[in-house]
């Protein structure tokens, strides 16, 4: 069906997990080519390419320039300049969703949200789940000009091609106007000892059936000797008990680690929308009708202040 161009984001070197995920599922659908702001493009070019990119557009070092203008600007003016892929994708990062918007307003062409797969159907066509994860929609563009669709992380699985290296190539960035002028300062880094989230192998998660905020240590501590990492409900995350990026469910990270425990979470749609694609899921709840327990693997029906505490007590013996 064409090109597809997919948004590359890397940090120090290393490409992010969204970025693979992408082109696994682009290279299904046609040519594959990226597009990338930064000057250290030809670090990840042969990362890329083992994932299917023939090509990287860079726009090289923006010089702490916001890359959302720059590289909706240098897109727009490719597109314009007779560049013709048929869609380009972004993952749903703040990156990915800054510069799918200016790209928008600059095109005058809507972008499909929240795409959790996508098929060739005489055309690209995507899947977006609706109502809390109830109900799929399918919806496709009708303009001629390329459609831009924002995928959701973990809707894809991200697999090497076996390609060489990309060859980088130049996309020059036009003038932005007053947005060209904003710096960016400083990053926040979140600090983490353990695996990321949304890439952890196995996930403990807490919810409000833990009873207080104090409580949480217990995930932390478990996560941490399981080798994973520590999710929470929406719910304590809007009771204040732990920060957004722990945060499981529509409104929060989607997961699928090869283990999910859910600890005291009854399973609101919303959050089930978020890890329901684990492999393995264990529901620990009181609530024998807990509606996480119809997506359980393992569901052990008990006291959360009892069963954690016995389990980390018996993984410290082994």
């Amino acid at each position: 069906m064409g090109t597809i161009w997919v948004h590359a984001e890397a940090t120090d070197g290393t490409v992010a997990s969204i970025t693979l995920e992408l082109l696994a599922k682009a290279r299904e659908l046609g040519d594959v080519e990226a597009f990338y702001a930064g000057g250290d493009a030809d670090a990840i070019a042969a990362e890329l390419g083992a994932h299917g990119a023939t090509k990287v557009w860079s726009t090289g070092d923006l010089d702490g320039a916001l890359p959302g203008p720059a590289v909706a600007g240098a897109l727009a003016a490719a597109i314009d300049g007779g560049a013709a892929p048929s869609a380009v994708l972004f993952g749903t990062t703040y990156g990915g969703r800054d510069i799918a918007g200016r790209l928008s307003v600059k095109l005058d062409a809507p972008v499909i949200t929240n795409v959790v797969d996508l098929v060739d159907d005489g055309g690209l066509v995507g899947t977006e789940p609706i109502f809390g994860g109830t109900t799929n929609v399918q919806t496709r563009f009708t303009s001629d000009k390329p459609g831009i669709f924002l995928v959701r992380p973990k809707s894809f699985t991200a697999e090497a091609a076996g390609g060489g290296a990309a060859v980088v190539e130049s996309l020059a960035v036009p003038d932005v106007g007053a947005t060209g002028g904003a710096r960016i300062l400083n990053r926040f880094v979140e600090e983490s000892d353990g695996p990321k989230l949304d890439e952890a192998g196995i996930v403990v998660a807490g919810g409000r059936g833990l009873g207080e905020a104090e409580k949480f240590a217990m995930i932390e501590d478990l996560a941490k000797r399981l080798g994973g990492a520590a999710g929470a409900s929406r719910a304590i995350v809007d009771a204040g008990w732990v920060p957004y990026s722990y945060q499981v469910g529509q409104t929060g990270k989607v997961v699928k680690p090869d283990v999910y425990i859910a600890a005291g979470i009854s399973g609101a749609t919303q959050h089930m929308v978020g890890m329901k694609g684990s492999k393995t899921i264990i529901a620990i709840n009181k609530d024998a009708e807990a509606p996480i327990f119809s997506i359980a693997d393992l569901g052990i029906v008990g006291d959360v202040h009892k069963v954690l505490p016995a389990l980390l007590e018996a993984l410290a013996s082994r």
